[in-house]
């Protein structure tokens, strides 16, 4: 059993689940993303510094960050797309 899943509630309601290339699980904070680049794997920079390669790719990364969002009410429907998108758009 994963310990997301032993996790309090309000830990996991703001973390995504994503894959290590060695196909373990692990759950990250959401609010700890910075950037999402594919190099060509995909990797993650959090806000500290510290970089993750994982499995999915930049699209289902952002994927699942805007069913985050939504999920969270922080942005609702259409906004939380446009937002993420235009965050992506304006680092290229």
């Amino acid at each position: 059993m994963s310990w997301a899943f032993s996790c309090p509630a309000h830990f996991v309601a703001r973390m995504i689940q994503l894959t290590h290339f060695n196909n373990q699980s692990f759950i990250l904070n959401a609010f700890l993303i910075e950037q999402v680049e594919s190099l060509p794997d995909t990797t993650i920079t959090l806000t500290n510094g510290k970089k993750l390669i994982v499995k999915e790719s930049p699209d289902e990364v952002n994927r699942k960050m805007i069913q985050f969002l939504k999920k969270i009410s922080l942005l609702s429907g259409l906004s939380a797309e446009e937002g993420v998108l235009r965050c992506s758009k304006a680092e290229e």
